[in-house]
């Protein structure tokens, strides 16, 4: 599960502080002394009870506040910008987490806040419980590079515990290590992030999990790239079906890979062209396309 993070400490600082701190320093999970100086800076900000709340009141009233952004929905408040891609860099935001007798859970539902949905980070952070009794989850570890990532692999979960984000209380959330499935708070919580950036972010995958079977359930971070790729298979154009053959042998990317298969394969009518295409799937060398090739070809079979 996440690393709780032992950092008492009853100094305060204020949010342009904070961000200041951070992007000198930058946050490295890889590095001890990086998450203890995050971790130190995230505790003050905590301790400061009334930052976010001026703010947002700030933000409403037409007072300033343009440099926060909602740039992960409603849910999720972003605090600061990182200066730069390098990785390392960081940012902080805050998370809002509804609870069932709040208006929005109730027309939104559960889904809408990820509560019940296992899963992944592919990336590092820190957290702090700010407000409210703070959101419960069910915390899984599972080995990620023993897992191809195709839906419906066993993934090895192994269950560790449910605990409570309370207030004050610190976690690092490691990425490819801790599973978590949320639980809504009892009343409406507010965390505290800081979020590591990484520009090849993109291309680590992070996964949703049926936790009732034990599988990867799906891909939580398609690329644009896949997308375009379907587009040009679909359109017919013959630059593009050679494009998709290479992708599919060579591409450097798994996920890219698998993308090239099904996009061929949507275009085959006939059953036996499209288990002849897999068949040559589980044998591509890739282990998330052989695995979803295997699935597949006994769908193909039994239909």
């Amino acid at each position: 599960m996440p690393l709780v993070i032992d950092n008492p400490s009853d100094e305060a600082c204020s949010l342009p502080e904070c961000i200041e701190a951070l992007a000198e320093r930058g946050f490295d999970a890889d590095d001890p002394a990086s998450t203890d100086a995050a971790a130190w800076w995230l505790r003050r900000l905590a301790n400061n009870r009334t930052f976010l709340g001026d703010l947002l009141v700030d933000r409403l009233v037409g007072r300033g506040g343009e440099d926060i952004a909602s740039g992960y929905g409603p849910q999720a408040i972003v605090l600061s910008r990182p200066r730069d891609n390098r990785p390392g860099a960081a940012f902080l935001r805050a998370a809002i987490w509804p609870s069932p007798r709040d208006h929005v859970f109730q027309t939104s539902g559960a889904a809408s806040f990820v509560y019940g949905a296992a899963h992944d980070h592919n990336f590092d952070f820190l957290t702090v419980g700010y407000c409210g009794p703070g959101y419960a989850s069910d915390y899984f570890e599972y080995d990620y590079d023993a897992v191809a990532g195709y839906a419906g692999e066993d993934a090895g979960l192994r269950f560790v515990e449910r605990s409570t984000l309370s207030p004050g209380k610190m976690m690092l959330y490691r990425r490819h290590v801790d599973v978590h499935s949320q639980l809504p708070p009892e009343s409406l919580s507010v965390s505290v992030n800081v979020m590591r950036l990484d520009p090849a972010q993109g291309w680590f995958d992070q996964y949703g999990f049926d936790l009732e079977r034990g599988t990867v359930a799906r891909l939580l971070n398609p690329h644009a790239s896949e997308a375009f790729l379907r587009v040009a298979v679909a359109s017919g154009a013959e630059s593009a079906l050679d494009y998709a053959e290479w992708v599919g042998m060579a591409h450097p990317s798994d996920r890219m890979r698998l993308a090239s298969f099904e996009a061929r394969a949507d275009l085959l009518g006939d059953p036996a062209e499209a288990d002849a295409l897999w068949r040559a799937g589980e044998v591509s060398g890739c282990r998330m396309v052989a695995g979803a090739a295997q699935a597949r070809r006994t769908t193909l079979a039994a239909s």
